[in-house]
């Protein structure tokens, strides 16, 4: 009697089946959702960015000033700070510290993360795209030969 009431207690082949389609199917969307997120995009490829940088050049340049500000010396600079360039006063008036995060919302949509902004640009709404420009940023402003010293500018030093 034992054994039977023990039997019968075992889920069935077909319950267990089902209930191992039911992991595997949660396993495969929560894949696919991690695949196609922002934090996969985090990863930039600097050589990706590079190329989409070439957006950037009618209006920035790493080592000067022009339409916007120099981009020398921007990880850990407060916005507004470049000595000699004419920030919005949204953008002097933000407290925005530059890094990773605050340049992937700002590069989304400039117009909406910064109401005021004088950067009148739609922005780069692939999360990818963003990642591999802020990860070719992040190496080119640590680069001596393409940020040397003294072209940082800002009040915050350069990371």
């Amino acid at each position: 009697m034992k054994g039977k009431a023990g039997a019968a207690n075992a889920p069935a082949p077909a319950d267990f089946a089902v209930s191992a389609i039911r992991i595997y199917a949660t396993a495969a969307v929560a894949a696919a959702i991690l695949a196609t997120s922002p934090a996969r995009a985090a990863s930039g490829d600097p050589a990706r960015g590079e190329q989409i940088y070439q957006r950037c050049i009618a209006c920035h340049s790493l080592e000067r000033n022009r339409t916007g500000p120099k981009h020398c010396g921007l990880f850990g600079r407060r916005a507004g700070s470049v000595p000699g360039y004419a920030y919005s006063r949204a953008m002097a008036k933000s407290g925005i510290i530059w890094d990773e995060k605050s340049l992937d919302r700002f590069l989304a949509n400039p117009l909406t993360a910064l109401p005021g902004t004088k950067m009148g640009y739609a922005g780069i709404r692939d999360a990818q795209e963003r990642a591999d420009l802020i990860a070719w940023l992040r190496s080119a402003t640590r680069d001596p030969k393409k940020c040397p010293a003294g072209a940082n500018g800002g009040d915050q030093p350069h990371r």
